[in-house]
């Protein structure tokens, strides 16, 4: 059952990979990238409210701790994209993804300082595995073409910390409710955070505009599918283990850039991408025994 867990962890973690591709698209036509993840946060809204009411009664819960658990992944989910963001215009994608991508770090030590999880050597050596061969993929190591500003720094530390609080939140309500009502909670937090911060009139004319069905799309894949499959699948999984196998989706939108967007990926970077598929192979298999 755990090796199922981590299975729809990484699908999941694929259907990030892939929006983030898409997401690429919409810049480079000029949309706002807030107004992009608002967007996709907001059809994955609307999929996972019509899957709620399929069912209400069996759905509805009274739960106050499940509305706070996922009141924070939602807020942690709108914050996570939006320090993204800012990590990136203030520094490079380079450094915001590095830096994002030290969630499973701060996952690992606030389960092991509450006690949820034991620390072990191997579990370390994963973080460390996954963190370098994100460097690599990056291109983080190479210090002369990158300016690290502090508002840069400080968003990417903040999207990271953001990351963490969506996987505990989630990890926690989908213990207490169904995914249903989870993910409507969730995401309707999602919708109105991102709204405060979201450009009213750039928001109304992407509705009428011809890249209507690329942000339908966006938020089909990059959430009303993909957060299905995670919050199903970290019900069976550790939320360290979750955290770093998720790391996939860096290699996944890698792999979109160059097979649909004419990337190219040195042979570093390539090397960075097998670090880390290695890794989450081998957390895997020893998660599933």
């Amino acid at each position: 059952m755990r090796f199922k867990g981590v299975g729809l962890v990484i699908l999941a973690a694929v259907c990030w990979g892939i929006s983030g591709g898409i997401a690429d698209i919409l810049m480079t036509k000029g949309w706002d990238p807030i107004v992009i993840s608002l967007y996709r946060g907001a059809v994955g809204f609307l999929c996972f409210f019509a899957w709620f009411l399929f069912r209400f009664r069996q759905n509805w819960s009274s739960s106050p701790r499940l509305y706070v658990w996922s009141i924070l992944a939602g807020v942690g989910v709108a914050g996570n994209f939006t320090f993204y963001f800012l990590s990136i215009q203030a520094s490079s994608i380079a450094v915001a993804a590095t830096l994002m991508y030290t969630a499973p770090v701060f996952v690992l030590l606030f389960s092991f300082l509450l006690r949820i999880e034991r620390s072990t050597w191997f579990k370390w050596g994963c973080i460390a595995g996954v963190l370098m061969g994100i460097i690599l993929l990056t291109g983080a190591y190479n210090t002369d073409a990158i300016s690290v500003s502090f508002p840069g720094a400080a968003a990417g530390i903040a999207a990271g910390l953001s990351y963490a609080l969506f996987i505990f939140g989630f990890k926690n309500a989908s213990s207490i409710g169904k995914p249903q009502t989870t993910l409507t909670i969730a995401f309707f937090s999602f919708c109105l955070v991102l709204f405060l911060f979201t450009d009213k009139s750039k928001a109304a004319a992407a509705l009428t505009s011809s890249d209507i069905g690329w942000f339908l799309l966006l938020g089909l894949v990059g959430a009303g599918i993909s957060f299905i499959l995670y919050v199903i699948g970290i019900r069976w999984t550790a939320a360290s283990t979750a955290s770093m196998v998720a790391m996939v989706e860096p290699v996944t939108a890698s792999l979109f850039g160059v097979l649909l967007l004419g990337d190219h990926l040195t042979i570093i970077q390539t090397l960075g991408m097998a670090l880390i598929l290695v890794t989450i192979t081998v957390l895997s298999v020893k998660q599933s025994d």
